[in-house]
């Protein structure tokens, strides 16, 4: 789930009607997901994304390994699980999504609180900003239809194209070192 929903920049109601019928995946290749409905969709005409398969942490992989694994065939890909871990039929509740993102992230070790069901879609958007991707690009392939919308979710970073021995602002120290301070001049 976190794969796809970082890769594919979902919302949390997208990832959460995601059915097997309406996905088509091929190990090593890639994935179509046709959303017979959206947001942006005002037409109501669906939309179809396509993912790569990706040489690590690769949502197609991982899609195809859940399905198999939890042995389903039709139906909602993310499903509602039941206090003692059974499986249920009916697809999981986007309200759902933080707290599930958040428990993931703790047992990973990471401070969770600050995440939300859009941290995935942001976190996609930072990621493939500070990628080089350009923003027409990334607008086509998140669905942002405005500049304003795509621009919310990006974090600005200062890679400098990758040249940088280090990251000049590191997070909760953003003071420059003494010796770059432009006052000192």
């Amino acid at each position: 789930m976190l794969l796809i929903g970082f890769w594919r920049g979902f919302r949390s109601d997208e990832l959460c009607r995601l059915e097997i019928e309406r996905i088509q995946a091929v190990a090593g290749v890639g994935m179509e997901i046709h959303l017979p409905r959206s947001k942006g969709d005002r037409d109501f005409l669906g939309t179809t994304h396509r993912a790569p398969a990706l040489k690590r942490l690769c949502p197609v992989q991982a899609y195809l390994d859940w399905i198999t694994l939890a042995g389903l065939t039709q139906g909602p890909v993310f499903r509602r699980l039941d206090r003692w871990g059974n499986l249920g039929a009916d697809g999981l509740n986007p309200n759902s999504l933080i707290g599930l993102l958040r428990q993931i992230l703790r047992r990973a070790g990471i401070p969770a609180d600050s995440y939300s069901s859009h941290s995935l879609r942001r976190g996609f958007a930072t990621w493939a900003a500070g990628n080089g991707w350009d923003l027409k690009s990334l607008m086509g392939y998140v669905g942002w239809k405005d500049v304003k919308s795509a621009m919310r979710y990006i974090d600005p970073t200062l890679s400098f194209g990758g040249l940088a021995a280090k990251p000049l602002l590191e997070s909760g120290n953003d003071a420059l070192p003494e010796s770059l301070d432009p006052s000192d001049s």
